[in-house]
């Protein structure tokens, strides 16, 4: 366990920084990862239509029928992180993208905070029609919409896989688990026998109403940051 230096160049590092010591000890444990099937360009965008298509298929949906537009993706589908959010907001509806209304600008910096230019990562939601009132999606909703996310994931086969919030946390890890606990933790998560570095977070529009806990999402991004220093990620 070592010291870290921060630097406290960036804005939104300062803001996190208000509120917290100018060290972390960092926490790590061996990952085994099972090698993952590879695709090629062409594949991705074949596979991703073709996922995109049946999303857009689906029938009988509560979200799909109050939604004005399926909200499928975003970033460089090449990119090994990979984000997972909660749902479309109404911003995301309008422009049929995930994270560009205030929550989105905040993940910006957030991203900025660790050297990452968000068009470098791949992002997407757990569920792509906004929920009506912008509420969280409910539990069938969740687990429906999981299916769709887990052949997402397997399509980008990212090396690192970052859950923003607990409907993302749920979507793959369960519904007994509380975000506070499981936060900051390398987990795993298997899917089609592969294997997926993962971390929990919270969500940037959580953080929006609850300013007092960017601490730990500071804290979050770090060790993120360090993990892919050591896997050697280039962007």
């Amino acid at each position: 366990m070592t010291k870290k230096q921060i630097n406290q160049n960036d804005s939104y590092k300062n803001e996190l920084l208000n509120s917290i010591d100018n060290e972390y000890i960092y926490e790590s444990a061996p990952i085994s990862r099972i090698k993952n099937k590879i695709y090629n360009i062409e594949d991705k965008l074949k596979s991703l239509d073709e996922l995109k298509n049946k999303i857009g298929s689906i029938e009988d949906c509560k979200l799909k029928e109050n939604a004005s537009n399926l909200v499928f993706s975003d970033g460089s589908i090449d990119s090994q992180i990979m984000i997972v959010g909660e749902g479309p907001g109404q911003k995301e509806d309008e422009l049929s993208k995930p994270f560009v209304g205030d929550a989105g600008m905040l993940l910006n910096k957030m991203l900025k905070a660790i050297n990452i230019n968000r068009k470098d990562i791949y992002i997407t939601n757990v569920v792509n029609y906004r929920p009506p009132n912008n509420r969280k999606p409910e539990p069938n909703e969740i687990l429906r919409y999981s299916n769709f996310l887990r052949e997402h994931i397997a399509i980008i086969n990212p090396k690192i896989l970052i859950l923003m919030g607990s409907t993302a946390m749920e979507s793959l890890l369960g519904s007994k688990n509380k975000i506070s606990k499981e936060r900051g933790k390398w987990k795993e998560v298997i899917i089609n026998n592969s294997t997926y570095l993962t971390m929990v977070t919270f969500h940037p529009a959580y953080l929006l109403r609850q300013a007092d806990q960017k601490k730990y999402s500071w804290a979050d991004l770090k060790v993120i940051r360090k993990k892919i220093d050591e896997l050697e990620i280039k962007f």
